[in-house]
């Protein structure tokens, strides 16, 4: 009987580095920490205490307090998007995380994703890109079966800037498209409506399965200032669309409660009513076990120098249960490593990238550099990829890439073709993808390896991803490339216009190094959040739990009959 040959992998971190390298390591590790802890406390602010203070003056809690009392005790909340418009201003105006606040939350032990309006920010309202985050929420939820839990306190787009978040396909409109799909495939939409839920604002909890509002909620198509304008009438928002209307009259929410705590729980409560987790049956009789190999040591194993190398392997073995893994086709495409470990007792797939430099198999005593994707790595990871789709496994993608092989013998070899056929396989796979930036993401082996462009379910970065085509200093040859000789150095003798190529060169340098800052990606939802390598493995649990979640939506086949087995057989020599 075919079965997981799951392998001790990894050794002890003082075996692998020197002291002074590792406190090095950390020191600069701490340092980038420091600032995204930082950062993360600024968002969470919102506009201010005096925003805070006039929530409270209404009787009313904030989103995150909402949130903090939404989630089950003992557990943590996971937020996406939070540097979603970082560092943008709207005239004098900032909107921290756009104004909405997106998170993964267990809820009654199991996971669903909440997306919450932030009341201190606007009273909520839609900023550019809060349509855009509020449906890559909803994506999340509708390709691994979550339920969504709506905390809507909105009023509406921010006018100002509503030729930025209005129109085009991505618009506020398509928020409520997304609410249909999802109802569609019967999933679980929950509602609580806390206050200004204006037009926008107020179309988002319709679909959902269960509304509930509370006395100082409404929830209209326009506001009272507009319908004064326009009819004359001196009405409160609340006479034109509080609970009495919507509870009572028109049906479009179903239970009127008092007040925050109230409403959150009932969302509670009817969390409590669905189906529960199907983790556990997946985990086919094992338990969740930490990794052998303290997943808080990543920080020192990994290099900030995206030119220094690293062992793939002692990666793994600081994210997988126990340190246990099985590595496919160890002997082909050593660039790459691809193979089945468990997160939290449940089967993943896992492909990476080594580092360094590595024998090359065409050419006796020479060596080539990891970390590019070459014809029989490509394969490989296609291969993997088509059997973990094939066998319902769960795919973490470990990004540290600089791009694929050039030159005359790469397009001999077909690279573009073998590529295609990799790009093909990631672009149709139906099993939950997930992708994780640690270091470098170059070129079109960022696309290659599952990056954003290739929908994974959710993409994380870490304080020191660089995501680019090409290096700041490589770009400045390539922009100045005629200026320059066979061994790119300025041919010009004249001082003033090699002082002008040297400015130009160092300029556009500097600007793609910026270009390469990972809160940049973030602030334009060119990756999903910035997590800290202490927190990765965590968030491989919370992504792992959810894709195993729901049950019957996709086929999870037993470990006996995986097509994996099929593909390490062929590949054994024989004794």
């Amino acid at each position: 009987m075919a079965k997981v040959p799951l392998i001790p992998i990894g050794r002890p971190l003082d075996s692998l580095l020197d002291a002074k390298e590792m406190e090095r390591t950390l020191q600069a590790r701490l340092e980038r920490d420091g600032v995204l802890t930082e950062r993360r406390q600024q968002v969470q602010k919102g506009w201010g205490d005096k925003y805070v203070e006039r929530v409270h003056a209404k009787g009313k809690l904030t989103t995150r307090e909402r949130l903090e009392a939404l989630r089950d005790d003992d557990t943590e909340l996971y937020e996406v998007g939070t540097f979603v418009n970082w560092g943008r201003k709207f005239g004098k105006a900032e909107s921290p995380a756009a104004g909405v606040v997106t998170v993964f939350a267990r809820v009654e032990g199991s996971w669903a994703m909440v997306i919450a309006n932030d009341n201190t920010v606007a009273s909520g309202s839609w900023w550019p890109q809060t349509p855009e985050k509020i449906q890559r929420a909803q994506e999340m939820a509708l390709r691994l079966r979550l339920p969504v839990i709506y905390l809507v306190d909105c009023s509406g787009l921010y006018l100002p800037e509503q030729s930025n978040s209005f129109p085009g396909r991505t618009g506020a409109g398509h928020i409520f498209k997304k609410n249909s799909e999802l109802s569609a495939e019967g999933i679980p939409q929950i509602a609580g409506v806390f206050g200004d839920c204006i037009a926008g604002g107020g179309y988002m909890p319709i679909i959902s399965d269960r509304v509930f509002m509370t006395e100082q909620a409404y929830m209209v198509i326009a506001g009272a200032a507009l319908i004064k304008g326009a009819k004359s009438l001196h009405l409160s928002s609340l006479d034109i669309g509080g609970p009495e209307v919507h509870v009572a009259q028109s049906g479009c929410a179903d239970v009127r409660v008092p007040d925050d705590e109230s409403a959150l729980t009932l969302i509670r409560a009817e969390m409590k009513k669905l189906p529960g987790s199907g983790t556990s049956f997946y985990r086919f009789g094992a338990e969740p076990s930490p990794p052998h190999f303290a997943a808080s040591e990543l920080a020192a194993l990994l290099p900030s120098d995206h030119r220094m190398a690293y062992d793939a392997e002692e990666v793994l073995a600081r994210l997988v249960d126990e340190s246990l893994f099985w590595e496919i086709l160890p002997d082909r495409g050593r660039e790459m490593m691809v193979g089945v470990g468990r997160i939290q007792g449940l089967y993943m797939g896992f492909v990476l990238n080594r580092q360094g430099l590595m024998d090359d198999p065409d050419q006796r005593g020479a060596k080539k550099p990891a970390g590019i994707l070459y014809r029989d790595g490509i394969a490989k990871v296609a291969s993997f990829s088509r059997a973990c789709n094939a066998d319902g496994i769960p795919l973490v993608w470990l990004q540290d890439i600089s791009g694929f092989d050039i030159g005359v013998e790469a397009e001999r070899l077909g690279l573009l073709g073998y590529g295609s056929s990799l790009i093909y396989t990631n672009s149709t796979n139906e099993v939950p993808m997930f992708t994780v930036l640690l270091r470098k993401a170059s070129g079109a082996g960022y696309y290659a390896m599952a990056g954003m462009p290739y929908e994974p379910v959710v993409q994380l970065s870490t304080p020191i991803t660089r995501l680019s085509v090409m290096e700041g200093r490589t770009l400045a040859i390539a922009a100045y490339n005629t200026k320059l000789d066979d061994d790119f150095q300025i041919e010009t003798q004249d001082p003033a216009e090699r002082a002008e190529i040297e400015a130009g060169m160092r300029e556009v340098e500097s600007r793609i190094e910026g270009d390469m800052d990972p809160y940049k990606a973030a602030a334009q939802m060119d990756t999903d959040e910035i997590v800290s390598f202490g927190e990765l493995r965590a968030w491989l649990e919370i992504l792992a739990e959810s894709a195993y979640q729901s049950v019957g939506h996709r086929r999870v086949k037993n470990p006996r009959i995986w097509s994996l087995h099929d593909i390490q057989a062929l590949s054994q020599e024989r004794g």
